[in-house]
């Protein structure tokens, strides 16, 4: 197994496309809400969002907060939230949602009072939720309506049509497909994305992925590992000693779970979704990719 050294360029013609829509569209609304994966913020993060929406009021929601380091979560809260105000959100728990909508009136409430002050009733605040795929739009939206009003599915790129939804009495939220961007600035970046299934996984080799991916938690969470897989002392300094630990691990971690083929062989295959189904569902305990200090 070879070090990952893909540079990604993907950029689908419907994202081309979303980019242009939002970039028209955003002369109608009043708020934009700016979701990122709490695990991985910065690579979360189109820098071509910022730059298209920079002239309008922002909020920063940190979701699957749930999944993510609470420590190190708490470091990205004060790190955002000099930049814009910044809500730690878990759209499947409903972690932080309720929030959110009191965040919004209260980046109106001067626009608001100004308008009663000439005698005007207040408009409608229309908000912008924009985040790249699977970072969990569909379920956050869900909860911010209390109802089923998108489609919900854990693979990137799965909402397509644009559509007003009421979240509050006085506030509609444009909902838009997830967007990417052309060029990943380094290839940690596109690692990151790949781990989590932002990427497709049919884009990267996923042996590749979660061999880079347990080096990776080997270095930031070690004894996540030892406690999940029962990785025993005597195994761990077998491993340890070894030029290799990653690839090591990666053909133990097989070995437990029963990933094997005629022979005794370990299936690499298997083994790489089990990796990254346990990292992506929690399994694998609550882990931070990235930290303020190093990004």
């Amino acid at each position: 197994m070879n070090e990952n050294k893909t540079n990604i360029n993907w950029y689908p013609g419907h994202m081309a496309k979303t980019r242009r829509e939002i970039t028209n569209d955003l002369k109608l609304i009043d708020i934009v809400i700016e979701l990122l994966d709490a695990r991985m913020p910065i690579s979360s993060r189109n820098p071509d969002i910022y730059s298209i929406t920079k002239n309008k009021k922002r909020i920063i929601l940190l979701n699957k907060a749930d999944l993510a380091d609470s420590s190190v979560n708490e470091q990205w809260l004060s790190y955002f939230s000099n930049e814009a105000p910044t809500i730690l959100t878990d759209a499947n728990s409903g972690k932080g949602v309720n929030k959110i909508s009191d965040t919004i009136n209260k980046l109106m409430e001067e626009e608001q009072q100004r308008q009663q002050a000439r005698g005007l009733k207040n408009k409608t605040i229309r908000v912008m939720i924009l985040g790249i795929p699977n970072v969990g739009k569909s379920s956050l939206i869900n909860r911010l309506a209390k109802r089923n009003t998108t489609e919900v599915a854990n693979r990137p790129g799965v909402t397509r049509n644009k559509q007003w939804i009421r979240i509050d009495s006085n506030q509609e939220l444009l909902d838009t497909p997830g967007v990417l961007w052309p060029k990943f600035e380094s290839n940690e970046v596109a690692l990151n994305l790949a781990f989590t299934g932002t990427i497709k996984d049919d884009i990267m080799e996923q042996t590749e992925i979660a061999y880079e991916l347990i080096k990776k938690i080997d270095k930031l969470y070690p004894d996540n590992l030892v406690q999940r897989y029962k990785i025993t002392a005597e195994e761990l300094s077998e491993i340890e000693q070894s030029k290799n630990k990653a690839y090591k691990l990666f053909l133990l971690i097989g070995t437990k779970r029963g990933a094997l083929l005629s022979g005794g062989r370990i299936d690499e295959e298997k083994t790489a979704r089990l990796i990254l189904d346990d990292f992506r569902s929690g399994k694998l305990g609550k882990i931070s990719l990235e930290r303020p200090n190093n990004k």
